[in-house]
């Protein structure tokens, strides 16, 4: 069974409640038909009820539920709530409930307060409108300093990684991370190995540079970083700095790095910084055939997943199955 076919199986055995805040768009719509009829989670489309009924005339929807915030009864303690949290940075009450109207914010604001378990958009709002309600209100995790993302790829040459499966970060948020940036996203990134691919994580701390055999800043950067996430987390495996090969060739990894535990068995790749991560998503991707699943956000409080504005159908579904599996492992 795929990969992405595991996801949806392990999102219907405990279903969660996901919004969908753009619930006017008409790829969105179609989504959470799909998504109602697999059992992969409880839909909640935030939006014009009036308009959502009327756009989804025809489609059969068995457990999703509308949410307009602007007549909905919890608009006002949302507001004076999100009042709270944002008036020492210069928000007045007047704007919280404007803001609060928004369904973005609205449907962030229901996982605070518990009345859902994530929130999937991107569909028609950029990557920034997307993030800044959760980042405002549910934050980042316990211990975590920055939100990032990864990619799980599935390797047809089930050569490395577990069968084929790795986690690739961070390919789409974090442009250059700093030292202690990076520490926090290869920390996440185990995290999501382990939800997603069942993974036992081994962390490389990639580099064009293995234990020394390059001089420079961006070297020491990464150096840097692998000794803040054995800070962090020191019942992690980790290792770096590792060029790629010596990540993932065991016989270039014992020669390289003899000592190390992680050096030709990673299945968690760290790239120094966001070209990097893009570029070698996207090679792999390409060249080897891989899918390439995400991106996924981690490092969030709570679940709340971007799509990108050219996604189809099936993208969003895939999306809400990630956001429902990630909701179950953070009870």
């Amino acid at each position: 069974m795929a990969l992405m076919d595991q996801i949806k199986e392990k999102a219907k055995t405990d279903k969660k409640r996901i919004c969908l805040p753009e619930g006017t768009e008409e790829r969105t719509l179609k989504a959470a038909e799909i998504i109602s009829a697999q059992g992969i989670a409880d839909v909640i489309l935030l939006g014009d009820e009036k308009e959502i009924k009327k756009l989804s005339e025809g489609l059969d929807y068995k457990n999703v539920t509308i949410v307009d915030p602007k007549t909905d009864k919890r608009l006002e303690a949302f507001a004076k709530k999100f009042y709270e949290m944002r008036k020492h940075k210069g928000i007045d009450e007047k704007t919280a409930h404007e803001t609060m109207k928004n369904t973005l914010y609205f449907a962030v604001m229901m996982i605070n307060e518990g009345d859902a378990d994530g929130m999937v958009a991107g569909a028609v709002n950029s990557t920034g409108n997307t993030l800044r309600p959760a980042l405002q209100i549910i934050k980042t995790a316990p211990g975590i300093s920055v939100v990032s993302s990864s990619f799980i790829m599935e390797v047809p040459k089930k050569e490395y990684g577990k069968d084929g499966i790795l986690i690739f970060a961070d390919c789409a948020i974090n442009i250059d991370p700093t030292a202690e940036q990076l520490a926090a996203i290869a920390v996440s990134s185990a995290q999501t190995g382990k939800t997603f691919g069942g993974l036992d994580p081994k962390v490389a701390m990639l580099s064009f540079s293995t234990k020394g055999s390059a001089k420079h800043e961006l070297v020491d950067k990464v150096i840097k970083a692998t000794e803040l996430v054995k800070e962090i987390a020191p019942g992690l495996e980790v290792d770096g700095e590792l060029q790629a090969d010596a990540a993932l060739v065991e016989k270039v990894g014992k020669l390289k790095s003899p000592k190390s535990s992680v050096a030709g068995e990673a299945n968690v790749l760290v790239f120094p910084d966001l070209q990097s991560g893009n570029i070698g998503y996207k090679l792999v991707q390409r060249l080897a055939g891989a899918e390439a699943i995400g991106p996924i956000c981690q490092g969030l409080a709570k679940p709340v997943n971007d799509l990108s504005r050219g996604c189809d159908v099936d993208d969003i579904v895939n999306v809400v199955a990630i956001t429902a599996l990630q909701a179950q492992n953070q009870k």
